[in-house]
């Protein structure tokens, strides 16, 4: 894949070499936006804040293994009409944030957390545990309400990371799901219905061989069923074709100029969403690429 390059932040992180250890493959890629199986019934959550049922209850996240080519590919589907004007509540991992007010953590990987990542980090991959941050974030959810979600990211963006999210935060732009990925994640079937806001995982860039920016803690990707990263006929999450419509604007969507692009790009932060080659809107990145 051809990825743009050159609006890097000011000071940008060395890439460490890259070890003789394997990433993730790049048939697992979209595995690491698929939940685990039965990880969400919106069916049996509460109703928003407004009383409004959420447009796409009903929709067990997940439960639906889609087809694959012998290649392990998944052929081209649309999206069903339950996740067309997706706005799935948030399931809450981690305690609520008090009285609704935005705030963040910074923390070591402790060993605990190590053990939640599971295969998203291993000793070959091209950063240490010692220069990644755990990270807790208030966000909006699709149901109106404020919830904890959890990042890992490189130790030198961490702080950023936290002031781009309080600002999404302040825009109250809703993210549905944001939550470390995890070895269920990386051998889940794929089911196309994903949608995980979620930054470190060891894996290469899709369509090549080099390692990807979230392999080094320095990329970011937002709600992916919204904003589906978009080669050609390769859609993915593999549900989300309606979404590869941006002229249709929907909430959850990453468009030109708007204050949730705003908040990454005016740190100096790439977006995918203005790459020529590929369309990835739901990818950021500190330093390109």
């Amino acid at each position: 894949m051809l990825l743009a390059t050159g609006c890097g932040r000011a000071e940008p992180v060395a890439a460490p070499a890259a070890s003789t250890g394997p990433p993730v493959s790049p048939t697992a890629i979209s595995r690491s936006l698929v939940p685990a199986p039965g990880r969400l019934d919106p069916s049996s959550s509460a109703p928003t804040a407004t009383g409004a049922t959420p447009t796409s209850a009903g929709w067990v996240l997940g439960a639906r293994p889609l087809p694959q080519n012998p290649d392990g590919s998944v052929p081209p589907q649309e999206t069903p009409p339950e996740l067309q004007d997706r706005r799935l509540p948030t399931l809450d991992l981690l305690p609520p944030p008090a009285g609704g007010r935005f705030a963040a953590t910074i923390d070591p990987v402790t060993p605990d957390i190590r053990q939640r990542m599971g295969s998203s980090w291993s000793p070959g991959c091209p950063v240490p545990l010692a220069e990644l941050r755990y990270l807790t974030l208030t966000f909006w959810g699709f149901d109106d309400r404020t919830h904890t979600g959890e990042l890992v990211v490189h130790a030198a963006i961490a702080e950023e990371v936290v002031e781009i999210f309080r600002d999404l935060f302040h825009a109250q732009f809703p993210i549905e799901e944001m939550r470390l990925v995890t070895t269920t994640d990386l051998q889940a079937a794929p089911t196309g219905d994903g949608n995980n806001t979620a930054a470190f995982v060891c894996r290469t860039a899709r369509g090549s061989t080099r390692y990807s920016e979230h392999a080094y803690g320095l990329a970011v990707d937002v709600n992916p069923f919204q904003n589906p990263y978009i080669r050609r006929e390769i859609v993915l999450p593999e549900l989300a074709r309606s979404y590869t419509d941006r002229t249709v604007l929907r909430p959850g969507m990453l468009v030109e100029g708007s204050p949730a692009v705003t908040a990454f790009t005016r740190r100096g932060w790439e977006w995918g969403g203005a790459w020529r080659s590929v369309r990835d809107p739901m990818h950021f990145s500190a330093r390109g690429g």
